[in-house]
């Protein structure tokens, strides 16, 4: 497969990605779409190797896939002898703790989801400085390469998130809108709603009814909850974006409950569900307008291309900066993807074989 190594390179073929789905390029680094990936092969080795995934929230589907997404990128090693899962359960006490146990128990490679920020650094930093091979991945983090970590991938939230508020001010022209976020305080959820208003500045008659993200806990109970308090809230809602697909999934659920139209929606991280009722919406003449960009749990193999790059010394040439690729798009005829025989959990933006999202679903 191609990988984008340059600046020149990325912004050209980025460029041709987004106009496809009717977007315009809102990056100015030098970065990578999730389904452009490389091979870890060269960089596997000889030595025994143990990978440690730790989330700081691992109760969701998108986790379970990227847990399965990074078995899968393993596997390609023959010298990677396990691959062990830790889940943090929102606490941040207890995240540390796993970082800490898989270091007492001298794993080589450690991929952390970064729920916690630039607080979780010092635990990293700890780990690096005891000779693991510490990848923190997802959000950009303010610490040092080398000295705080040996990698950081992350996934350009901001850039995301100026997409979905670029597209949202264009559909809708004028209105009322809101963003729908993970955990309070969640870096990533702060990283797409700063990208979210950027976006949102082109188009000053669209009024962000909050300026701080709505807690979802990523959690699709939680988060038709909170829209439902939403919608009596506001009067009116024309646009949701969202930085996971299950929540805007529980939104639309919510908004049909309350026998209210759907607003627009743009989110990232979609599921088979999600498309599977567009798609019957569509059908049935009552469809709402959408963008849905996917593709991110893949970013954990690029996090363990990046420990294994470094391990073996082998320059890596992905860039740190990952975009989710254009996956739906209503406004340019761009239909998301759906299997009636597959899981409503399932992602079909995944990088997996289709075989093996079965699998993992099924279980």
């Amino acid at each position: 497969m191609s990988i984008i190594t340059n600046f020149a390179g990325a912004l050209s073929v980025g460029s041709l990605l987004l106009a496809s789905a009717g977007l315009t390029p809102a990056l100015a680094n030098d970065f990578v779409f999730v389904n452009k990936q490389g091979d870890i092969t060269p960089f596997c080795g000889k030595d025994p190797v143990r990978v440690a995934l730790i989330d700081g929230y691992g109760g969701n589907s998108w986790r379970k896939t990227a847990f399965a997404e990074i078995q899968d990128e393993a596997a390609k090693c023959p010298n990677i002898t396990d691959v062990t899962y830790a889940d943090a359960g929102g606490d941040a006490q207890a995240y540390n703790a796993a970082i800490n146990g898989f270091v007492a128990q001298g794993y080589e490679v450690i991929v952390t989801f970064t729920d916690f920020g630039d607080a979780a650094i010092p635990a990293y930093r700890a780990a690096t400085q005891a000779g693991v091979t510490m990848v923190p991945y997802f959000s950009n983090l303010g610490g040092k390469l080398g000295v705080d970590y040996i990698a950081n991938p992350y996934e350009d939230a901001f850039a995301a998130g100026k997409i979905f508020g670029e597209w949202v001010g264009k559909t809708i022209g004028k209105g009322k809108t809101v963003f729908l976020g993970g955990l309070p305080g969640s870096a990533s959820s702060v990283t797409f709603l700063n990208g979210y208003k950027e976006g949102l500045k082109g188009y000053p008659a669209v009024e962000l009814l909050d300026d701080n993200f709505i807690v979802t806990n990523w959690n699709p109970a939680d988060a038709q909850k909170a829209v439902a308090g939403l919608i009596a809230k506001y009067p009116q809602i024309d646009a949701v974006a969202s930085d996971y697909g299950v929540t805007s999934l529980a939104a639309v659920k919510a908004f049909e409950a309350a026998g209210v139209k759907v607003p627009a929606m743009a989110f990232v991280a979609t599921n088979n569900e999600y498309s599977c009722k567009y798609l019957d919406a569509k059908a049935a003449g009552h469809a709402w307008r959408q963008l849905a960009l996917s593709g991110t749990t893949a970013d954990v193999r690029f996090a363990l291309r990046a420990a294994m790059s470094a391990r073996a010394g082998v320059k890596n040439p992905e860039p740190r900066a990952l975009v989710a690729f254009p996956f739906a798009n209503s406004e340019e005829n761009l239909d998301p993807k759906c299997d009636p025989k597959m899981p409503p959990d399932a992602d079909l933006a995944s990088s997996l074989p289709i075989d093996k999202l079965k699998k993992l679903f099924a279980q």
